[in-house]
């Protein structure tokens, strides 16, 4: 079984890349992040020519997450159990985003997440995304503890290590590396959760975010934000993991690029 995860930077926007990744690829089911569609908006009937169904969950705005499933869905979740929401400070409603979607597929069961990017340190943003990971540590500790292949994968905007930048001191002071971001993401894998990409590698640095300044990609100046982390049962599975860096390539890509998981299953 292979199941993967991409944040597309607009679906509609990226979609002729992403159809032609699934033919080639060929995941059973891939989540994706920040769609920038309504859950109307987005494109069913061409993602069901090559035989895949959908989940969506959006707004048409700047998030929005989405399941592609060959193999079915099963118990479809739409927000975290007592996710926080964000009060812009043009605002004065606060809003519960759509960042979070999960489903049963096949045997396994996954979520679909775009964590919060923090904006900067000290931002009500910043501390909006690590409430953010809390409710998402939460919700996952009973399926993480199961013994059903349980992953979480989407964006996380944090680099786990300094290992997982190009030059950790070109991110002093900023969001997505931080003590707090960091301790957050050790919580969440502390309910039973493993990082799964470092098994077998086809990168030795497996980055999987590119800005598109600066000629970042042609020099590789990336980070690991994109992350699956698998329960035992998933983790244990896995045959393979690699960040699938040729899609990044090529006119109008995404910023990031799929991190593809094989399972035995």
């Amino acid at each position: 079984m292979r199941v993967a995860t991409w944040n597309v930077n607009s679906v509609v926007v990226r979609l002729p890349q992403v159809l032609a990744w699934l033919g080639t690829a060929e995941p059973d089911v891939l989540c994706l992040q920040e769609l920038k569609c309504s859950t109307d908006a987005f494109p069913y009937e061409e993602i069901r020519e090559l035989g895949y169904e959908a989940q969506a969950h959006g707004t048409g705005r700047w998030n929005g997450v989405a399941i592609l499933s060959k193999v079915g869905f099963e118990d479809v979740v739409r927000d975290l159990p007592d996710q926080p929401g964000f009060q812009a400070e043009d605002s004065m409603i606060e809003v519960r985003e759509p960042r979070a979607i999960a489903a049963t597929c096949g045997p396994v069961r996954v979520w679909s997440v775009y964590v919060p990017n923090g904006r900067e340190v000290e931002h009500p943003h910043y501390f909006y995304k690590l409430k953010w990971l809390d409710a998402l540590r939460a919700a996952s500790v009973q399926d993480a503890a199961g013994e059903r292949p349980y992953a979480v994968l989407g964006d996380f905007n944090i680099a786990p290590t300094d290992a997982d930048l190009w030059d950790p001191s070109a991110y002093e002071g900023m969001t997505h590396v931080t003590a707090p971001e960091r301790e957050a993401l050790a919580a969440l894998q502390g309910t039973g959760l493993q990082d799964v990409l470092p098994r077998p590698l086809k990168y030795d640095q497996p980055f999987s975010y590119w800005d598109y300044r600066q000629l970042a990609f042609p020099k590789n100046r990336g980070m690991r934000i994109d992350l699956v982390l698998g329960n035992k049962p998933f983790a244990t599975a896995v045959t393979d993991a690699y960040v699938d860096r040729e899609a990044r390539k090529g006119k109008s890509p995404s910023d990031h690029a799929p991190v593809v998981v094989d399972l035995d299953l």
